[in-house]
């Protein structure tokens, strides 16, 4: 996955392969110093956590939130993402933010 944050202009690409265990297995690599921060100590996740725990309850987001300062950075949502998609638990589909 690739996303465009917006305004700040950092590109980051998220590569999620699954594993048999539901394990998701993240190459996050970014312009963005925060992310690459985020990078260095999120290598792995579990899918199933990752999209059916309450955001508040969720340890993608919660350590998304520990080290991401700006709340509307795209970047925890497309980790959510790409996770269910590298495990096969949703399907390849382009999210869009635009104003109008």
């Amino acid at each position: 996955m690739v996303v465009d944050a917006g305004v700040c202009r950092f590109r980051t690409t998220i590569h999620a392969v699954g594993q048999d265990d539901m394990t998701v297995m993240l190459n996050i690599t970014s312009d963005c110093p925060n992310v690459q921060r985020l990078a260095a100590t999120l290598t792995v996740a579990d899918a199933i956590d990752a999209m059916s725990s309450r955001m508040m309850d969720n340890a993608l987001m919660i350590k998304c939130a520990e080290i991401l300062p700006h709340p509307a950075c795209p970047i925890p949502c497309a980790l959510v993402k790409s996770c269910e998609v590298a495990a096969d638990l949703g399907l390849k589909r382009n999210v869009t933010l635009m104003f109008e």
